[in-house]
């Protein structure tokens, strides 16, 4: 998707006005408003996509956040909250014509409760600094992005993010039990609560994944839990990928739920272990790291059962980390899969849609030959266990049209997840990236009831506007073919 959305930039005489409210609220340092100022601002971690805010505002109190919010409803003025910055899909992408509202300065641990192994934290807190808080009890927080050195909770509550871990642990949504948000009327509002269920829909959930279209948050309760007596971690290589998937769906089948199931094809091994000094076996098609956590006799049962099955797939090698130093070691090499295949490329664009592990040969099968159709290498990094999908699409953004032939490329991988019975994003958000594919994954009744939500929080639609949500016209105009359920839309899916 290229970025056609054109807005116009803010009213100079409303900007003034709006500047002028805005003064008496914030110190100096908290209102930026000067070209310089609101450079920093103009993109997330999709830097393809960049617009400069008309004003930014880093407010330091909850206070400041209702009157500032209120002050937007007003006057009319469009509002993109923003974490740290680091999400991959456009969701920070700011407004022209609207402020950005910055939550950098909320970065403080508030209470760490380790009797009911609960933490509460402020929006900018890192998601890593919570387990770093955590460790002296023996606690840690479960959802680890591998971008958790830098991202921020709220920013996770509002991608619904995962990490490696997510697949025996779960998804963001699965680890806090309380948020506090700001409307955009400025009402401040508590959802959640600290026991195991709460009277009332489930807007805790709804919240997760929300993509701050319906409100700001701007306090996190999680749960921390335990930290497991043993972890071991098995590397098993293979030559050839659809034995690597193969070997993972029996990993699965046979109910054993590791910690970590993590696949990467041979680009991103070779990138990996040239950046991270890891000791992968770059002559590998695939490999995956298994880890396993628990008691050190569940781990041992478990363990044998794993590398039991390994050796049936067909692996080329495999090994246990033999202490925690190589454990951290091969963790360390996936984690940094991203930045890693940054420097064998000028540019590469992060696709994250989830798919079924039994469709995983054929859609690697399918990439392969987009990656030839289009003359685009691919290197690929998976959550294996759940089906995660990240392609990185290696391209040089100098060279003209490789931006948009790569957007072109990308956008049909998303739209064959959809073929293959998953969806467009398993953790990203839709953000600007992926708004075309929602009209791909849902028809005109389930977007009709997406707008209905997000006007019965927001009914001027000040929030995010433009994102996450196609409206029907866009729908319309992308020429979208809905799949449902009962229609094969590429004839060698009849054989799954």
């Amino acid at each position: 998707m290229s970025l056609d959305n054109h807005v116009d930039p803010m009213d100079p005489a409303l900007r003034a006005r709006f500047i002028e409210a805005l003064t008496p609220l914030l110190p100096v340092h908290c209102l930026y408003t000067e070209e310089n100022q609101l450079r920093p601002f103009e993109s997330d971690g999709l830097a393809v996509y960049r617009r400069r805010p008309s004003v930014v505002a880093l407010p330091e109190t909850v206070d400041q956040i209702q009157a500032i919010l209120q002050i937007c409803r007003d006057m009319k003025i469009p509002v993109v909250a923003r974490g740290a910055g680091t999400g991959l899909s456009g969701g920070a992408l700011p407004r022209p014509d609207g402020l950005t509202l910055g939550l950098s300065k909320f970065n403080k641990i508030l209470h760490i409760d380790a009797d009911n192994t609960l933490a509460v934290v402020q929006p900018g807190v890192r998601n890593l600094a919570i387990s770093e808080a955590a460790a002296p009890h023996g606690l840690y927080y479960a959802p680890d992005p591998s971008s958790q050195i830098a991202c921020s909770i709220g920013g996770n509550v509002a991608e619904n993010a995962g990490g490696v871990h997510c697949l025996k642990y779960g998804l963001t949504v699965h680890n806090v039990v309380q948020v506090k948000v700001v409307t955009i009327d400025g009402d401040l509002l508590t959802i959640g609560g600290s026991s195991l269920d709460t009277p009332g829909f489930d807007l805790l959930a709804l919240m997760h994944g929300s993509e701050g279209l319906l409100a700001v948050v701007v306090e996190v309760t999680v749960k921390l839990l335990p930290a497991p007596p043993v972890a071991k971690v098995l590397l098993a290589a293979f030559d050839d990928v659809q034995k690597a998937g193969d070997t993972v769906a029996e990993i699965i089948a046979a109910g054993i739920i590791p910690a970590g199931l993590e696949m990467m094809d041979n680009a991103a091994i070779v990138a990996a272990d040239a950046f991270a000094k890891c000791g992968y076996p770059t002559d590998a098609q695939a490999l995956f790291l298994c880890e396993l956590d628990g008691s050190a006799e569940e781990v041992e049962e478990q363990m044998a059962q794993v590398i039991a099955l390994v050796e049936a797939g067909g692996a080329t090698q495999h090994r246990v980390a033999a202490d925690e130093t190589e454990r951290s070691k091969l963790w360390k090499g996936r984690k940094s899969a991203f930045p890693a295949v940054g420097r064998i490329s000028p540019d590469y664009y992060c696709m994250d849609g989830t798919i079924p592990r039994s469709k995983l040969a054929f859609v690697l099968n399918r990439m392969r030959e987009l990656s030839e159709e289009y003359e685009l290498e691919i290197a690929n990094v998976f959550h294996a266990g759940d089906g995660n999908l990240h392609p990185l699409i290696l391209f040089d953004a100098s060279v003209e049209g490789q931006l948009a032939k790569t957007e072109e490329m990308g956008g049909k991988i998303l739209e064959l997840c959809v073929e293959v019975g998953g969806t467009i994003t398993g953790e990203h958000g839709v953000g600007m990236e992926k708004i075309n594919q929602m009209c791909v994954q849902f028809g005109r009744d389930e977007i009709t009831q997406f707008h209905a939500l997000k006007a019965a929080f927001d009914p001027d639609g000040l929030l995010n506007p433009g994102k996450a949500i196609p409206t029907l016209q866009r729908c319309a105009e992308f020429g979208a073919l809905h799949v449902h359920g009962g229609e094969v839309p590429h004839p060698e899916l009849e054989r799954f």
